[in-house]
């Protein structure tokens, strides 16, 4: 059953889309900025998926599909981007970037390597990656955002994270005893 805000929204009460807007802001652009690497390119991808929502709204169901759509979305024009010549060259994530998932580890060399190399990764496992472990979908919604078999979404979590590993082991920044 949809919510109240929704309902508005739909009804075409623009406050009401605004704030749906606020509320989902954070997650879109966090995604954007992870898969992009670049500010500026995240702002880009956030404004065309609210755009898309806007033109969408009347097949949103519920609060929940809002949210799943949303990722999916946002996930699936990030990889399209990065198919792009422009959005192909990765920079450093901007020191001052707001993103939605808390920072999880007090290491900042660490923080800054592991987004490094998970911008190296290619665009549809860098999506796998951030949904499940920045989102904190589970592998079956990530297999449903990105319209994947969930043994395809497994392999790319297990090869990314052995990637990740080896090259966090290479570059002495994990110890290899750590590893499990």
């Amino acid at each position: 059953m949809p919510d109240a805000l929704l309902l508005r929204a739909r009804a075409g009460d623009r406050d009401a889309f605004a704030d749906l807007v606020r509320q989902h802001q954070g997650s879109v652009f966090s995604i954007g900025l992870r898969m992009l690497s670049r500010r500026d390119a995240a702002e880009d991808l956030a404004q065309d998926v609210f755009l898309q929502l806007y033109r969408k709204l009347d097949s949103i169901e519920t609060p929940e599909h809002l949210g799943f759509w949303l990722r999916r979305v946002a996930a699936n024009l990030a990889i399209d981007w990065l198919r792009r010549a422009p959005y192909t060259a990765t920079q450093p994530l901007d020191a001052g970037a707001e993103v939605a998932a808390p920072e999880r580890d007090d290491d900042l060399l660490m923080n800054r390597e592991l987004a490094r190399l998970l911008g190296e990764l290619p665009p549809a496992p860098r999506a796998v990656m951030l949904l499940r472990y920045q989102e904190d979908c589970d592998v079956a919604e990530v297999a449903a955002a990105l319209d994947m078999p969930v043994n395809t979404v497994k392999s790319h979590i297990k090869r990314s994270l052995t990637q990740l590993r080896s090259r966090m082991v290479g570059a002495q920044l994990v110890d290899c005893e750590e590893l499990p």
